[in-house]
């Protein structure tokens, strides 16, 4: 291996080429790697929806959600099911292990619904068994708004005019409706007039299946010509349905508009959406799988350009949701911060150097090993996103540790008197074997991430295979192009003169290597001292982590953020509309906000819920309060939104770092067979919650307040009578629930034809009384005469949780972090939980656990597979045992600056409530609020979590150094003490070059500058705060446990033997 290092010296045509060619395919690797804002790291999870128009909760569970349950529950690889039956529509979410092939899943559920769908009612519709992607979520929704359209007339331009245009822009999957109203033709019941004539609605629905159809029909063939028959039997227009011929006998002929209306309107008038108060509707982008994010929202706007000047004149256009520019600026941040970082390493190079020539070898290191890690990311099928640009930010403080260490050597030899040919080829004797063994300890660091599963594990991957990449190469290019580089480069004693600047320089280091000496000396006969403080240190360390507080994610200022509002069950979409339009008036009075878009029943994963309505709210651009600001404290929207909005629940959902889903943080799953007791006890445990005051818009997700008629048919009298059960809720479900019965071609399009009552028929029970049902020899019997009801309250959804029945309690923690909340409520569930009763916690509480177990599991396996690669270089059982002793005095640091970052932060939101939120604040809390700052996120979180991660290879590094030059001395003769003494006074220039050059390139991340600077800034901490403490201690402690280990005895062998350090070992 040292010959080929040294042929890379003395040939350096063909270095350069080798550098040349991973920095080309990288830059080619890098305009093909798609752009994201994040990995993908979506579970594997299989969606079936099914809906079942009219049906209840209890019917959907019944016949549907646990015929379906069970018959997939047996696939294999299944984590979890978690179901959820409501009106009209039961959706099932299967997810799967981590290692299951999501492709062969999917399959496996549809092949087993597809074999109980028997055992469905016939008149739902067709299950859709679908994979859950990341990438099918909207990156961009278009508000289409108009004063004079309405919603309808919006649905019908966008899908004519735009949705296929956009379909069309490079890079775009799918183009989503949200909010639209779309056409169909309505059929309105009278059904006093259909009384009068005699008619049902059964009657209705077979001539509409029987009169309104267009089949094919074959073709006339002779000899020269075939003709193709078509048989235009579909009605178009309202006057055509009207005209209809429902029932005819000899004495009359009964039409539709005999006995109600045709005449156009919407499929679903439930759907509400606006934007800013306007009739708007919503065009979701979805990118393809490997589209890049930036390139296609560019194409999508161009595109939008095209298409506005064709738009009928009085319809706008915004970008109330637009993930690329939080993309593009979180990406541009992190370049700027990429930049930052390169500055202050070679800066920090050049002072410890002196000399622009040197400086100039470990900065070429940089943007080789940058891009040819580019290289990798496209080889592995990654994407350029906020963790693979993170993990080279933090790389560029790293790849040039291996550049610096080669060339303080040939430095060293330079002075020493020899040329700069012979002071490389040394090198390459002396360090190549200390290279390779750094860089193989920092990638063995990140080996144990293919054992961690779930969201923790998919997020770190790229991060690490990105970090991993970046430092092997830069460990080919510090021992191929650095000494090549220094050997044309660099100049030899007699030929270096060095001026005052230097020579100052040069006596302040000379003086910072004596006294190291002493105090290395003072601790080599203070042994026991020095061991009794590290051990202290360590106790400290543990009590700085045991008091840390804990969550998943830190939130996130996107300049965007949701809101939900829900109203009491049983409301109606105008009652839901009203609560919104209040939402919306205090949104528009938040100078803050950009715009707003509102929407509500949308259907997401199934029927929309009247109850329930979204805004979605977008902050400006430029200089403004932080999100944070803006919607907390007392006088923030959701302070406004929770204490101004009556008759309903408002509840601000603030962006993670890593989006979610619109779930509340806190989420707990109570699980019970019985509705009615797991009900009890969910509202005494959600009052419980609510008046313990660490949560906040604590709600269950089951409620028995749905009112509902039970209607029971009376089947000896429904017999008497020639009345068949299945007609009375056929009758039902067309006149109540709206069926679509027939379909209508329009401008190319195929549209329903939807038969209800009309709605001024069905306003109260009594109404029931009006309708008719076929009897005995087709004579018409009154509905009333066969049935009975009563008016109670249901659920308005049924859970299910592994097949079990529950409810999800959701709440926002306030002033403790989720980690907290959790503690508190599970000592809470000890006190309370009653017999029969279970528990689990699911969405970001239960990443939060997960990812609290495998973050753990992880460190230790890192440190295993560390030690074993170290062992194996050493050639030593102890040797690693040495250098492993840096990661717990690495942790002092870590564990100990985010805790008191966390003290500032909680002192400096005080400050900052006390001067704004005070009645009369004194001028002290004003100047307070000023000075100190607030610092969110100092807690353990998936970032400082990644930190720990990345100590664990960083802080050996320095060990390394020291124990394999004290060996070498050792090979020569001297005792351990001596040998450690000579190896700190060598190698301290080194270690405090690359330990200054690895905090000044992680700094900028540590400061948090820019987008993503939340999310990241504790990553930064931990690093920076565990690498000064595992520097300065490593420098004591490390000799110091070194030689306890080894002893004063020569090391075992011939002295004569080379040490690892050499040519033929290396």
């Amino acid at each position: 291996m040292g010959s080929f290092f040294e042929i890379c010296v003395k040939r350096p045509v063909m270095t350069i080429m080798m550098s040349l060619a991973l920095m080309v395919f990288g830059a080619i690797s890098l305009l093909r790697l798609p752009v994201r804002e994040l990995p993908d790291a979506d579970p594997v999870v299989v969606n079936i929806l099914t809906l079942y128009p009219g049906a209840s909760a209890e019917v959907v569970e019944s016949e549907i959600t646990q015929t379906l349950e069970e018959a997939i529950s047996s696939a294999t690889g299944i984590k979890q099911i978690l179901s959820e039956s409501r009106e009209e529509g039961s959706v099932i979410n299967v997810e799967f292990l981590q290692e299951t092939d999501e492709d062969v899943a999917a399959q496996d559920v549809r092949d087993r619904v597809a074999r109980v769908r028997g055992q469905l009612p016939d008149d739902i519709e067709e299950p859709v068994v679908s994979k859950q992607d990341a990438s099918a979520r909207p990156i961009i929704w278009i508000a289409f708004y108009s004063d004079r359209f309405n919603t309808q007339e919006l649905s019908e331009i966008a899908e004519e005019q735009v949705k296929d245009r956009l379909q069309t822009v490079p890079g775009v999957s799918q183009v989503i409706l949200g909010g639209e109203k779309r056409w169909a033709m309505r059929i309105w019941l009278d059904t006093a007039r259909m009384a009068a004539r005699g008619v049902t609605v059964l009657d209705v629905e077979r001539a509409l299946k029987t009169q309104s159809v267009e089949l094919p029909s074959g073709r006339v063939e002779n000899v020269d010509r075939e003709l193709t028959i078509q048989t235009r039997g579909q009605l178009q227009t309202p006057d055509q349905f009207n005209r209809l011929i429902i029932r005819q006998d000899a004495q009359s002929v009964v039409r539709l508009e005999d006995i109600g209306e045709a005449r156009e309107g919407v499929e679903d008038e439930r759907v509400v959406a606006r934007f800013k108060g306007k009739p708007a509707i919503g065009l979701g982008i979805v990118r393809q799988s490997r589209a890049n994010t930036l390139e296609v929202a560019d194409g999508v706007k161009a595109r939008m350009a095209q298409i506005a000047p064709t738009l009928p004149e009085g319809i706008e256009f915004k970008f109330p949701y637009d993930e690329s520019i939080y993309v593009g600026r979180a990406v541009h941040e992190v370049v700027e911060t990429l930049l930052i970082a390169f500055a202050l390493v070679v800066l920090t190079i050049f002072v410890f150097l002196r000399d622009i020539r040197a400086t100039l070898i470990p900065a070429l290191t940089v943007p080789v090993s940058v891009l040819g890690t580019f290289g990798i990311l496209y080889v592995m099928g990654y994407s350029v996103n906020i963790f693979t640009l993170l993990a080279l930010v933090l790389a560029i403080g790293i790849v040039v540790d291996d550049a610096i260490v080669v060339l303080e050597n040939i430095y060293r030899h330079l002075e020493a008197g020899d040329t700069p040919l012979q002071a490389s080829l040394k090198t390459m004797r002396e360090i190549a074997f200390a290279v390779i063994t750094i860089t193989l300890s920092l990638v063995a660091v990140f080996l144990p991430l293919a054992f961690v599963g779930g969201l923790t594990g998919k997020l770190l991957v790229e991060f690490a295979v990105a970090l991993a990449g970046a430092v092997v190469c830069s460990a080919f290019v510090a021992l191929t192009l650095s000494p090549m580089v220094s050997a044309r480069i660099l100049r030899s004693k007699s030929e270096t003169e060095h001026g005052r600047m230097f020579q100052w320089f040069e006596r302040r280091f000379d003086n910072i290597t004596a006294r190291y000496e002493r105090i290395l000396g003072w601790s080599m006969r203070h042994r026991a001292l020095v061991v009794t403080f590290s051990i202290g240190s360590m106790g400290l360390a543990w009590y700085f982590f045991a008091n840390l507080e804990q969550e998943f994610l830190p939130e996130e200022d996107k300049g965007r953020f949701l809101a939900i509002g829900i109203t009491p069950q049983g409301s109606t979409p105008e009652y839901t509309d009203r609560m919104m339009r209040q939402m919306e008036t205090i949104a528009s009075e938040t100078p803050e906000l950009d715009g707003y878009f509102s929407a509500i029943a949308l259907p997401f994963n199934g029927p929309g819920d009247a109850t329930q309505g979204f805004m979605f709210m977008r902050l400006k651009d430029g200089d403004r309060r932080s999100l944070r600001d803006v919607v907390g404290g007392p006088r923030g929207l959701g302070a406004r939104f929770i204490t101004e909005v009556e008759g309903a629940i408002a509840i601000p959902i603030l962006p993670k770092a890593v989006d979610l889903g619109i779930s509340q943080p806190f989420e707990l799953v109570v699980s019970n067979p019985e509705i009615k007791d797991l009900y009890a006890f969910s509202q005494q445990l959600t009052a419980r919650l609510m008046k313990e005051g660490f949560l906040s818009n604590v709600r269950a997700s089951m409620e028995l307040t749905k009112p509902e008629l039970d209607l029971k048919v009376d089947r000896d009298r429904a017999g008497v009578l020639g009345v068949s059960v299945a007609d009375v809720s056929r009758t039902l479900q067309i006149l109540f629930g709206g069926q679509d019965l027939a379909d209508i071609k329009r401008r190319g399009r195929q549209y329903d034809v939807v038969v209800q009552l009309e709605k001024g028929r069905r306003l109260t029970p009594s109404d029931l009384d009006r309708i008719y049902v076929p009897g005995k020899e087709g004579r018409l019997i009154q509905l009333s005469n066969v049935i009975s009801f009563k008016t109670e309250a249901g659920p308005n959804r049924i859970e299910r949780y592994n097949r079990q029945r529950s409810t999800t309690i959701q709440g926002t923690p306030v002033g403790v972090p989720l980690g907290t909340a959790m503690k508190r409520t599970e000592a809470i569930l000890k006190e309370m939980l009653p017999p029969g009763h279970s528990y689990t916690w699911k969405g970001e509480s239960q990443n939060l656990l997960d990812s609290s177990g495998e973050i753990w599991v992880f460190l230790g396996l890192a440190i295993i597979v560390v030690y074993m690669v170290l062992a194996a270089q050493f050639e030593s059982f102890v040797h690693p045992f040495t250098v492993m002793i840096a990661l717990p005095l690495a942790f002092l640091g870590a564990f100990g600056l985010l805790y008191g970052l966390s003290w500032v932060n909680h002192f400096g939101v005080g400050m900052f409530g006390w001067a704004n939120y005070a009645p009369d604040p004194p001028e002290i809390a004003r100047t307070l609020s000023k000075i100190i700052p607030r610092i969110p996120s100092m807690n353990l979180n998936i970032f400082s979590q990644v930190g720990l991660v990345l100590l664990v290879g960083l802080v050996t590094k320095n060990s390394i150094l020291l124990v394999e030059f004290a060996n070498q001395e050792r090979e020569k003769g001297l005792d351990a003490v001596t040998a450690m003494m000579n190896a700190g006074r060598i190698r301290l220039r080194p270690i405090l070059m690359t330990s200054f050059a690895t905090i000044a390139g992680i700094l900028p991340i540590a400061l948090g500058l820019g987008e993503a600077a939340e999310g990241r800034r504790p990553l930064g901490v931990v690093a920076v705060g565990g690498m000064l403490t595992s520097t300065v201690l490593t420098l004591v402690v490390i000799p110091v446990i070194y030689t306890l280990l080894s002893g004063r005895s020569r090391p075992k062998g011939n002295p004569e033997e080379p040490s690892p350090g050499t040519d033929s070992a290396a």
